[in-house]
């Protein structure tokens, strides 16, 4: 009886193991539809003024990524080191550049393995230079029946999306098909 259930679902299941190729193309288009806009959104506000602004980030950006040392100094960035303006810099240019390359489906597993860590540095500082780690509803708690925490939530769901694209890569209709970068899958071992 056991086997005959066992044949019945893995006849019935079996067609949808041939959409698999089809999960990361899902995943860039999920990406796309829901926070390529927030991160090029959050980067036009760390945009400096005129044409270097891609080089001289807003105050703003200063705020947003290092809240407490720009506190510290009056809210002066000339009164910040260049390290400062390195990673303000950096993660404007990354909040930019990152979501893009996603969604055209370029260099697919480097980019979704650096939005990881950009996702990461972004929590930690929302928690620890923003103070949210004292707002229990911010950070939240996996198993707590509530899914609608900012930290533990929320981002769960983002970092998940972006691992699928670490793992599979950028699937079907990508640049990186067009360029011979996306490789076969391996056959698993039976």
């Amino acid at each position: 009886m056991l086997s005959r259930l066992t044949a019945l679902y893995t006849a019935a299941t079996e067609p949808l193991a041939r959409l698999d190729p089809l999960l990361p193309l899902l995943a860039r288009l999920v990406f796309a539809g829901t926070l390529a806009g927030y991160f090029w959104a959050s980067a036009t506000t760390k945009l400096g003024d005129g044409l270097l602004g891609l080089l001289r980030p807003s105050t703003g950006a200063y705020a947003q990524i290092f809240p407490r040392q720009f506190e510290a100094v009056g809210y002066d960035a000339a009164q910040l080191g260049v390290t400062h303006w390195a990673v303000v810099t950096a993660g404007m240019w990354a909040e930019f550049l990152l979501p893009a390359l996603i969604v055209l489906g370029l260099l697919t597993r480097l980019a979704a393995l650096g939005m990881i860590g950009f996702v990461t540095v972004q929590s930690l500082t929302d928690l620890y230079g923003h103070g949210a780690i004292a707002h229990e509803g911010t950070l939240g708690a996996w198993f707590d029946r509530a899914p609608d925490s900012l930290i533990l939530d929320q981002r769960a769901f983002w970092l998940f999306v972006l691992a699928v694209l670490v793992v599979k890569g950028a699937g079907a209709i990508s640049l990186d098909q067009v360029l011979g970068l996306r490789r076969a899958p391996a056959a698993l071992p039976a």
